[in-house]
């Protein structure tokens, strides 16, 4: 097998750097994070606005999320390709020029073709900015704190995507629509003016890097590239957009559900046998890895699925406002921002099976807790459960994050972090695809089945229509109106009530997933030592 070796003469010429504070690091690089993360959610709470001022169809308008997500799947794997190509900390500040300028047009876009476009850039940008803050992250801090950089990352990603709705909604409700896109400018300015400064790339590890850039310049893998964009493009369509097609009653979405399948096969097959791989697919051979990031690509399922359910029951049935569900939503943030640091101190003392299992338990819990909303709860029911899942998100995330990376050499670690990332990003995708389907004809089944029960001879049904009837009267209407208006309402009760049950069941449904993943947990596999990923850069390196 072909290697590249950092050879002690070109390690010594790399003179050292003075260190830098780690947390001056840490906070440089959230901030294009924490702006990817939020991005991937703030924008469904304006999709209505921003509709009617490019003159889009329901259906249409869709593509501005689904341009966004299919550019940065497509980018996560190949972020280690790219640093070692351009150097880590350029790829970076790269991506964060991109990604806000991206930003900037999304906010100027006339129409909708120029909104997508716009998107799938701003997309390309914030691809490389999640795997590659991660890999920072564990190579900037010691091995004893490698708890606390995966707890730093995992409240930029899953605090991100909880506080979009909410903000989108204020900004909404108050400000354009395109400032939800313009608010990104100045903090990406400031992010990118942070990174200049204050991120140093370790010099051995560029050493090594510039000498396997040089095999990948002559055996550059175009076709694993291909491959790999075609194939995560026409799955990430697949995944998006299969629901509102109708799934395999589409032909367009059989063809990508065809060509993904096979792209991605021969993509794993290129990758296995080329001489210089993009994409280090022999990173899965590590069970340590494979373990870790297998699970939390499962686990992320189905906590995506139940971010994705609670904000829709409370907007769809309890007439709450984006902005209302999204400040409803926030405990279960603060809970989050509140346990990772603690989980993160954890993590190296407690065993992270026992992490992630008491996490499933607790998610678990209040999925369960879920399952027994109505139309008549209130916010205090809503709390208790959603802060049940906060401590159990927090409990999963890190020690998972942790965990999967723990014993990859530093010169791997943007490899795996965009392995892991897009691992996670594709099981999120997974959970929404099955549970927004899955809703859809729960909701079906429930009304049918609550119809049957509506019987006019029925003396609770007749009762009910003769008081309702009765009361539109007094307020004014004929008999015949109000008769009509009484059948009206009944139907949309039974509606309402439908998509109650509907709800309930897919509640149910994530706490029965959480139990099952929950043996899963005797194969994750521990790291041989906490922070092993920092270790002396190793010498030979296997392409």
């Amino acid at each position: 097998m072909a290697t590249a070796v950092a050879t002690p003469e070109v390690l010594a010429q790399v003179a050292p750097k003075a260190p830098v504070n780690k947390w001056l690091v840490t906070l440089s690089v959230t901030f294009g994070t924490l702006m990817g993360a939020i991005d991937s959610s703030i924008v469904n709470v304006a999709l209505p606005q921003i509709r009617g001022a490019v003159g889009a169809t329901v259906q249409e308008i869709t593509w501005a999320t689904t341009g966004f997500v299919i550019a940065t799947v497509m980018v996560m794997p190949l972020t280690g390709f790219l640093g070692r190509m351009f150097g880590q900390k350029r790829v970076y500040l790269a991506c964060l020029v991109l990604f806000v300028a991206g930003s900037f047009l999304c906010g100027l876009a006339w129409n909708l073709p120029t909104l997508v476009l716009f998107r799938f850039l701003q997309g390309l940008g914030a691809g490389a900015l999640q795997p590659t803050e991660q890999a920072i992250l564990r190579q900037t801090f010691p091995p004893k704190e490698q708890g606390t950089a995966m707890a730093i990352f995992g409240m930029a990603v899953m605090v991100g995507p909880a506080i979009g709705p909410t903000l989108g909604g204020y900004i909404v409700d108050n400000w354009h629509w395109s400032w939800i896109f313009f608010i990104n400018v100045p903090v990406g300015i400031l992010g990118f003016f942070m990174v200049a400064r204050f991120v140093q790339e370790d010099e051995q590890l560029r050493a090594t890097a510039r000498q396997e850039a040089e095999k990948q310049r002559k055996h550059m893998d175009w076709s694993g590239i291909t491959l790999l964009c075609m194939g995560l493009a026409t799955l990430q369509y697949f995944l998006e957009e299969g629901q509102a097609d109708d799934w395999f009653e589409s032909p367009i979405i059989v063809i990508c559900a065809l060509l993904s399948a096979t792209c991605l096969i021969a993509f794993v097959i290129r990758e296995l046998t080329a001489e210089a791989p993009a994409v280090n697919l022999r990173l899965f051979k590590d069970p340590v890895f494979a373990s870790g990031t297998l699970l939390g690509a499962l686990v992320f399922a189905v906590l995506m699925a139940s971010m994705f359910l609670l904000p829709v029951f409370m907007q769809e049935l309890l007439g709450f406002t984006a902005t209302q569900s999204g400040f409803s939503l926030m405990p279960r943030t603060l809970v989050m921002m509140l346990m990772m640091p603690i989980v993160g101190r954890l993590y190296g003392k407690v065993p992270a099976r026992i992490l992630v299992g008491v996490g499933i338990v607790f998610a678990g819990f209040g999925a369960y807790e879920m399952s027994h909303f109505s139309l008549a709860t209130g916010s205090n029911n809503i709390i208790a459960a959603i802060a049940l899942q906060g401590v159990g998100f927090s409990l999963m995330f890190v020690p998972l994050s942790a965990t999967a990376l723990g014993s990859i050499p530093r010169e791997r670690m943007a490899d795996a972090t965009g392995l892991n990332s897009l691992l996670r990003q594709i099981g999120g995708s997974v959970g929404l695809a099955i549970f927004t389907t899955l809703l859809s004809r729960y909701t079906v089944l429930s009304k049918a089945s609550i119809a049957a029960h509506l019987n006019p001879e029925r003396w609770e049904v007749a009762s009910r229509m003769a008081s309702t009837q009765k009361g539109l009267m007094q307020h004014g209407l004929d008999a015949a109106s109000a008769s009509m208006a009484s059948l009206q309402l009944m139907v949309g009760n039974v509606s309402r009530q439908a998509m109650v049950l509907a709800f309930d069941k897919l509640f149910v449904l994530a706490a029965l997933m959480f139990v099952v993943v929950l043996p899963l947990i005797y194969f994750l596999k521990d790291p041989p030592s906490v922070g092993g990923s920092h270790e002396k850069p190793h010498i030979d390196v296997e392409i």
